[in-house]
């Protein structure tokens, strides 16, 4: 423990080497029950504790939310991976992520550009919806369409930004 307390061994190498001990090793029930009066002092405020719930509750739907997403991207071959090594495992992993996180990079940037052609009061409304919902949105993004990335050749045919924006936020705000 004073190795622990000097910082001259990290919690995870000790624990690895309690455990390859007996468990009936001392210091291991010790660190046990520790553990537990932990656990209820947590659980204990937990219950007692509506916001805490709340709070947590929140946390957990953000999570499951960016699992769902992470599905909704790795949509092909029923969501299995073909490939054999670690390494294209990896590999897929880190193209899913990073296509997750553009849309997100472009949900924020659509909000900025947005929240900058508004007046204040609009914006502090924004702002105060934005602390109850996230900006993990997918809906308004063609996901399983097809994609022609071909300059267009008039300018009517151009994209409109400005209505895109306004219904991304729709969208946003009525998760």
């Amino acid at each position: 423990m004073v190795s622990l307390k000097n910082k001259e061994v990290t919690a995870s190498v000790l624990l690895k080497r309690l455990s390859s001990y007996a468990k009936n090793h001392p210091l291991y029930q010790a660190l046990k029950e520790l553990g537990r009066i932990y656990k209820s002092l947590f659980l204990l405020e937990y219950y007692n504790d509506p916001e805490l719930r709340q709070r947590i509750e929140k946390q957990l739907n953000k999570g499951e939310l960016w699992h769902k997403f992470a599905k909704e991207i790795f949509f092909g071959n029923n969501q299995e991976f073909k490939v054999g090594t670690k390494d294209e495992q990896n590999l897929a992993v880190t193209c899913r992520n990073l296509i997750q996180n553009s849309v997100v990079l472009w949900n924020y940037l659509t909000l900025t550009k947005k929240m900058s052609s508004v007046n204040k009061q609009t914006q502090d409304e924004i702002i105060r919806s934005l602390n109850n919902t996230s900006m993990i949105s997918w809906h308004h993004i063609n996901i399983h369409g097809e994609y022609d990335f071909k300059l267009m050749g008039s300018q009517s045919e151009q994209f409109d930004v400005d209505s895109l924006v306004d219904y991304e936020l729709e969208t946003v705000f009525a998760e």
